[in-house]
């Protein structure tokens, strides 16, 4: 699926299934909750933290996804097209970032 028709399929079964799309400040509460699912999963499944019985159910693909919804709504409410804009960002740091990387001594 292109990020084109993820923003077509989301649209569609926001007007029908889900009637409306939620304010855009709902929908951005919404989007930081939902980062805050993946990060919980994160912190405990990879960093320090020891991961609770409650959080060892928690499928992080599907929170993932659901950051990407609430961020293609958003997208849609506001006019912007994810796959130029995405195009976009991959130009500006292929030209910021050329060499950045390679010149990192942090990451040799």
């Amino acid at each position: 699926m292109t990020l084109k028709e993820a923003q077509d399929t989301v649209d569609v079964w926001i007007k029908t299934v889900g009637i409306r799309y939620f304010s855009e400040l709902t929908n951005m509460a919404i989007l930081t909750e939902e980062v805050g699912e993946v990060a919980r999963i994160m912190a405990r499944r990879y960093g320090e933290q020891s991961e609770k019985e409650s959080d060892e159910s928690k499928d992080l693909s599907d929170e993932m996804a659901d950051v990407l919804w609430v961020l293609i709504c958003l997208a849609n409410q506001t006019g912007i097209d994810l796959t130029e804009a995405f195009q976009k960002n991959l130009d500006k740091k292929n030209i910021r970032d050329a060499t950045r990387h390679k010149d990192n001594q942090k990451l040799r």
